[in-house]
């Protein structure tokens, strides 16, 4: 990206070589799409921009109608001023790629879709590469941040909600109506203003950064599960202080174990489906558990707004994109020689025991998966510590804990929670249909029996649910067993498209793949973030023109600060050549 105003041209220097899509449009709106394989189509490709998955912000006309702070239609850039991509030919042109439309008339609603994270483009000397599936450029925090911001301004007084009411409901509209309108924003912003004021830390994530399971316990545990007709638990929310960087989608409906501390079993529908569930409910899904009786004794499905066929669609397109392939020159001796050493041992300076091809946990007779190693190699822990917190359980306390013969408690830790929430639903939603007889049961019965898997009664898709969110224990590595305190582990991913990771480290906290190579006390301490590409390094380029933001890293001492540096110091000790050898390779696959 070259600055706010993104100017898309192709160089003839790289047209050769790039195997990508061109887009026919005029040279200033061109994109360069990369490669990733003959199952990745356009028609999958534009489906996968717009696709709901149950996300609400809020009415599409409400956002049309707020300002921004310098007096300008919140949407009338498209986002793009947090990253956000334009979606070239989209009849709703203020609505950008990542956003989707629900509803109908006045009452459709504008809401993210999972390309908002996970659509990728990067720029090399004025060229826009578009890499689907790859972790988002944006800045989620300043687009949270504005939102808050521009709610409160329509409220500061009633001229501004004059203002606001009447690109809303138009100069005529009854004062009941008005008013019926300001009760609604009124509870809309009390609701998000106490998360953003209690959960955005400082300094900020960053563009390419967020700490997304913060903010998903905080939105579950603190605007959800607290009695009408607010529905919150402010003190739930804590500050979300463990960013880690946007993790990439191919390969990632493969591997046997998922999110960066691999705590949700992963690689068939029905897991994929929990995963993404908690997902959705933590980027504006509508979800209001109420007590019942029966099977459940909670109804987590009547006002959720969670898609669960949008959701069942992305994973199956999952499958399909590849990991992108390197658009520009490749030297493939140089390559076969760093594949020889990416294949050595830990302990001589490869990477195969972590990050190789290896046939992963059982899920499915269709297909097999990938393992992925959950290890400690000495890396920041801040994301680890999060995992333990306690929240009170609000509507939940008591609720069955589903394939289990525990109920919650009135405290309980936030991970329990949201398993609970994300099993509860994904239940009930499967058996909508079960005649009235099996739907009266009480006590959790289908649940509690003697089965030992706890699927008695239920579809066979159903085994493994009972796993599907569990802390794993982390292998620990020598490089761990230096560092004083507990042990916390991140999942060690197949490399396959690493190139268009980066930042690297789960937390973002390495500039490029170059930079992982060195000792951690070599690395930068600091960087901007930022869409320009850096083709030798091999990752983010030092010069950043479209965001102002630099991050600060921590060094080895501070592997509680969410953005330490420190940690995974393998290959350091190779020479320069075989440095070279070994990015060529990662280049190439």
């Amino acid at each position: 990206m070259t600055g706010r105003n993104i100017i898309f041209r192709v160089s003839s220097l790289v047209l050769g070589p790039v195997l990508g899509i061109i887009l026919a449009a005029p040279v200033s709106a061109q994109t360069v799409y990369v490669d990733q394989g003959q199952d990745w189509t356009n028609s999958l490709r534009n489906r996968f921009y717009t696709q709901d998955q149950g996300s609400r912000i809020m009415p599409v006309a409400w956002m049309r109608a707020l300002k921004t702070a310098d007096g300008a239609g919140f949407l009338d850039d498209a986002l793009t001023r947090y990253g956000y991509l334009a979606l070239q030919g989209r009849e709703d042109a203020d609505v950008p790629l990542g956003f989707t439309l629900t509803g109908t008339g006045p009452e459709t609603s504008i809401g993210m879709t999972c390309s908002a994270c996970h659509t990728r483009q990067i720029d090399v000397n004025g060229t826009n590469y578009r890499i689907d599936g790859g972790p988002a450029v944006v800045d989620f925090q300043a687009f949270l941040k504005d939102l808050d911001d521009a709610v409160l301004a329509t409220l500061v007084d009633d001229a501004s909600f004059a203002t606001f009411a009447t690109d809303i409901l138009g100069d005529d509209a009854p004062a009941a109506k008005i008013a019926a309108l300001k009760v609604e924003v009124e509870m809309w912003s009390l609701r998000f203003h106490t998360l953003i004021d209690r959960a955005l830390p400082d300094p900020a994530w960053g563009p390419s950064r967020l700490d997304a399971v913060s903010m998903i316990f905080n939105r579950l545990a603190g605007l959800d599960l607290g009695e009408a007709p607010d529905h919150l638990i402010p003190e739930n929310i804590a500050v979300a202080d463990a960013p880690t960087r946007y993790p990439f989608l191919w390969n990632a409906a493969r591997q046997d174990r998922t999110q960066w501390p691999g705590f949700a079993s992963n690689g068939d529908a029905i897991l994929g489906l929990a995963r993404n569930l908690g997902e959705v409910y933590g980027v504006f899904g509508e979800f209001h558990p109420v007590k019942k009786s029966g099977y459940l004794n909670r109804d987590y499905i009547t006002n959720n707004s969670a898609n669960f066929e949008g959701l069942k669609v992305l994973e199956d397109w999952i499958w399909k994109i590849g990991a992108p392939k390197w658009p520009w020159e490749l030297d493939t001796d140089l390559a076969a020689q760093g594949e020889q050493i990416f294949n050595l041992s830990t302990e001589n300076g490869g990477c195969v025991e972590c990050h190789g091809i290896k046939k992963g946990a059982f899920r499915s007779i269709f297909h097999s998966t990938w393992k992925t190693p959950v290890v400690d190699v000495g890396t920041d822990r801040r994301e680890c510590q999060i995992l333990t917190r306690t929240v009170k359980t609000g509507v939940l306390d008591g609720a069955f804990v589903p394939f289990s013969l525990d109920k919650l408690g009135p405290e309980e830790t936030a991970f329990q929670v949201l398993a609970t929430s994300v099993l509860g639903g994904i239940v009930q939603n499967f058996t909508h249909g079960l005649d009235e007889d099996v739907a009266a049961l009480d006590d959790n019965a289908l649940m509690r029996s003697a089965d030992p898997s706890g699927t008695r009664g239920y579809p066979a898709e159903f085994e493994g649910l009972s796993e599907a969110f569990t802390l794993p224990e982390p292998e620990v590595s020598d490089q761990a067993a230096l560092t004083a305190g507990p042990s916390c582990g991140y999942e060690a991913r197949v490399l396959q498209g690493i190139w268009a990771a980066a930042p690297y480290l789960h937390n973002g906290s390495v500039q490029s793949l170059s930079d992982l190579l060195k000792p951690a006390s070599e690395r930068a301490a600091s960087f901007k973030l930022g869409g320009n590409y850096d083709i030798e390094a091999v990752g983010l380029a030092a010069d950043q023109t479209f965001f102002d933001h630099t991050l600060e890293t921590t060094d080895c001492s501070d592997l509680d600060s969410g953005n330490s540096r420190c940690g995974h110091e393998y290959g350091t000790s190779l020479s320069e050549t075989q440095k070279k050898a070994i990015l060529e390779y990662l280049k190439s696959i």
